[in-house]
């Protein structure tokens, strides 16, 4: 799939997610891939990028802990996770307490709903779907 269409790459992502599909894209001229969705490679400047579909594992780089009152939902996780494809994203951790997520942990993507639309979250690669 190719999309030039300005402004469009984030719908597009978006649109893939809520069709249930988890896409990044690849540069057809320096073939690396790029995320968050652009119109042009941030490596070579490349207007030709194709959607692909990422392996869905990574490894967490960074991550906190925001707190919230019980009443509110409780405390959750953010994180920026490496995906194996070497695009950095921001998400969060689930299956785990927040405070057990550790830099360095292999996690695998996962497809929620949230609030009318799909998102991208993360569970240690070693849970179960």
């Amino acid at each position: 799939m190719q999309t030039n269409a300005p402004a469009g790459a984030e719908a597009r992502y978006q649109a893939a997610l809520n069709e249930g599909r988890f896409l990044i894209q690849r540069c057809d001229g320096c073939a690396r891939h790029v995320f968050y969705p652009r119109q042009l490679c941030p490596h070579c400047g490349g207007a030709s990028l194709a959607w692909v579909e990422p392996k869905g594992t990574g490894t967490v780089y960074s991550t906190t802990t925001v707190r919230r009152k019980p009443e509110a939902g409780g405390d959750y996780d953010v994180s920026l996770i490496d995906l194996d494809e070497g695009v950095r994203m921001m998400s969060r951790v689930e299956g785990v307490p927040p405070q057990e997520v550790r830099i360095g942990m292999r996690v695998k993507a996962k497809l929620i709903e949230a609030k009318g639309a799909r998102m991208v979250v993360f569970e240690p690669a070693g849970a179960s779907r």
